[in-house]
């Protein structure tokens, strides 16, 4: 390896940046649950309900996405600790291994994963500002109107984020808050409303009709929305060079924030099986404004449909904010659109990147808002993409303790091996499964992702061969 590409992977391992550190730790978890609660916890319990059929495996589904999420987030301490770099999993899969998967996975986040999230979350956005329009006037949208509230929140929040990450980070801190009481909200009123609700719900049924192999690739199918619900727990890693004291705020983020959701959504999923029978969840289109409605009447239903905005607009926004760090940090590396690379030379943002970021977005949401189950149809679309990358990012661990063993760690994974081994293996099962349950859609993304390695040969691969020689 070359001196000058040495030194450049060592900066990796320092806290210098031409970013401003104007996040705190309140910032750093308000990132972690902004970016978790959007509109997993308000739409995913009706298809995981519809695909287990019983209460025990969607509680079971629910536990497990929380704990394969926390073993996740003690693997990516170590690494964020130890590489407080913007670009989170980017810049881990860079060090860990060539370049090539680096680029390939930021190019799946770009084009598949992540900027389709956004689109998801921004459409769930406007299926409840349509649970309240229904309420009040007794009609329904169409799917022009889907498209333009869509539209419109992706751009708004766009620009918003545009203007300096400080702006960004009590925004952040409005929105984390907001979604705590939103869900602490679901789950007191329910129990609240102990004349509307059965206790009964909990157990009718409560095993499925039988235990075999379709039992097993239900539970499997039902965690790809269980995991949905979980994502973007990463989140803070990605804004890393914005955050003082990034070796220890970043580690303390992801526990706070996800023990804190994990709690919240245990609850939440409690407080609609109390006001709701499986069935009514299993089909309902909006779980949290029909529970509230039986517990409150129409009050609860507008009071939640309003809440539940405010929680995926704000889960919009922290999108848009942390994953546009991640295209800036690989046109940094000329590993992406060089423009992308540009920070604002006033804000100190990456506004080309957030710019081209809500241009692609504006392209998966005019394909997404014509399919029918858009939201179910994107999280197909991406989550086997998804847990490839996911799987090569854990497993950087263990690559870089043999490559680079003597760097400083301010902290090392918990439990390890045995932490990877079983966020591994369960990743490495949901995987297949989720091949075996929704092949077409996954294909079409990996097909979509393999795409990059064209762009890699004949931009990066030869401008590099060049200069070498």
């Amino acid at each position: 390896m070359p001196t000058t590409e040495k030194t450049s992977q060592m900066r990796d391992f320092t806290d210098s940046t031409e970013y401003k550190r104007d996040l705190g730790l309140m910032e750093a978890v308000s990132i972690v649950i902004g970016r978790i609660i959007g509109s997993g916890i308000f739409k995913t319990p009706a298809p995981i309900m519809a695909l287990v059929g019983c209460t025990s495996l969607f509680g079971l589904v629910w536990l497990l996405g929380g704990i394969v999420t926390i073993f996740g987030a003690v693997v990516y301490a170590e690494l964020a600790a130890m590489m407080p770099r913007s670009g989170g999993p980017y810049v881990y899969l860079k060090m860990a291994y060539h370049p090539f998967w680096a680029f390939l996975r930021g190019w799946a986040m770009f084009f598949v994963s992540e900027t389709a999230s956004i689109v998801a979350v921004a459409l769930v956005f406007g299926v409840y500002l349509e649970a309240l329009w229904k309420i009040a006037f007794g009609s329904l949208f169409g799917p022009i109107t889907y498209y333009l509230i869509a539209f419109t929140t992706i751009w708004i929040l766009t620009i918003v984020n545009l203007f300096g990450v400080q702006q960004s980070g009590r925004i952040q801190n409005f929105f984390g808050a907001t979604k705590v009481v939103a869900v602490g909200g679901i789950i007191g009123v329910s129990f609240v409303s102990w004349s509307t609700g059965s206790l009964s719900n909990f157990v009718t049924p409560l095993l499925p009709e039988s235990f075999d192999g379709s039992t097993f690739k239900s539970v499997g199918a039902a965690l790809r929305y269980a995991f949905f619900a979980f994502s973007g727990w990463e989140g803070a890693t990605y804004i890393a060079e914005e955050v003082k004291n990034p070796r220890r705020n970043l580690p303390l983020s992801l526990f706070i924030g996800i023990s804190g959701v994990m709690v919240l959504y245990m609850g939440a999923n409690a407080a609609y099986l109390f006001q709701l029978t499986p069935e009514q969840i299993a089909s309902s289109d909006w779980v949290a404004t029909d529970a509230m409605e039986v517990a409150l009447g129409a009050t609860g239903g507008i009071l939640i449909s309003i809440a539940v905005m405010f929680n995926t607009f704000g889960n919009v926004s922290t999108q848009i904010l942390v994953k546009a760090r991640s295209w800036q940090a690989m046109a940094r590396d000329g590993m992406f659109f060089k423009k992308f690379a540009v920070l604002s030379k006033k804000h100190k943002t990456p506004n080309n990147a957030l710019i081209g970021q809500g241009l692609w977005a504006t392209v998966l949401l005019t394909f997404a808002v014509s399919a029918e189950n858009s939201y179910e149809t994107i999280i197909d679309f991406f989550s086997a993409t998804s847990t490839v990358f996911n799987l090569m990012v854990f497993g950087a661990i263990y690559v870089l303790r043999k490559k680079y063993p003597n760097v400083d760690r301010p902290y090392k994974a918990w439990l390890y091996p045995w932490s990877l081994i079983i966020v591994f293996v369960i990743y490495a099962t949901f995987f297949v499964i989720t091949l075996m349950t929704t092949l077409i859609p996954s294909l079409i993304g990996l097909g979509l992702t393999s795409l990059g390695s064209i762009y890699y040969y004949f931009y990066i691969h030869k401008r590099d061969k060049l200069v070498r020689d």
